[in-house]
């Protein structure tokens, strides 16, 4: 069985406790979830696997530790995906970065997809799946699906916050991908949404609304 790891870290709580405000407007906004991104990546590239390389320092040469070669890549689902994107790549910069664009049918909540872009080589990639909220999980399993059908094998999933709903579906569905989430939350509402939340995150990010 997969990890499902819930953040406890006081940073990341803080900065989850300010976007969640009704008055925290877009360029805040935008720039809080690109900093959770950075500290949530820290956390879920914990156990990348490193090997030894002798180098030499200006005093000796010396053995130090550098990344197994492991090529990664992160995969945002769009469209609020993009705004951990960059979060991301202040920690990893050589990753590659694929796109899934699913929207969410109103009246079923089923994910519909409308476009898949991933680098060629996705498949020997450790891949990052992100989105800042798991709702009903419906658009994170349809993409990890799509990510499996294309050879993906080592995936992990990063979102900001999550419904109790939405991690269990998430569980059943793809029991060998690691969950990272900044926030458990208390549940989903009749429409769908995240309680308490913070509103749709891509709409608050893009301040289309």
């Amino acid at each position: 069985m997969a990890r499902t790891v819930i953040m406890d870290h006081p940073l990341i709580q803080h900065k989850i406790g300010y976007i969640r405000r009704t008055d925290t407007g877009t360029k805040s906004f935008r720039e809080t979830i690109s900093e959770i991104a950075t500290l949530i990546c820290y956390e879920a590239t914990r156990d990348l696997q490193l090997s030894d390389v002798k180098i030499k320092t200006p005093i000796c040469e010396t053995t130090v530790k550098e990344l197994k070669g492991k090529k990664m890549a992160i995969v945002p689902i769009l469209r609020a995906g993009l705004g951990m994107v960059d979060g991301m790549l202040t920690l990893i910069p050589a990753a590659k970065i694929g796109h899934i664009g699913l929207y969410r049918d109103p009246k079923t909540l089923k994910p519909v997809e409308y476009y898949c872009k991933l680098p060629a080589d996705c498949a020997e990639r450790e891949v990052f799946v992100v989105d800042p909220m798991l709702a009903t999980g419906g658009s994170s399993i349809a993409a990890i699906q799509m990510l499996k059908e294309r050879g993906c094998k080592n995936i992990r999933f990063l979102c900001i916050i999550a419904a109790p709903e939405g991690v269990k579906a998430m569980q059943e569905a793809h029991p060998d991908v690691d969950m990272y989430i900044g926030s458990l939350d208390e549940k989903l509402n009749d429409h769908g949404y995240i309680v308490p939340g913070l509103g749709d995150a891509g709409d608050r990010i893009f301040g289309t609304k």
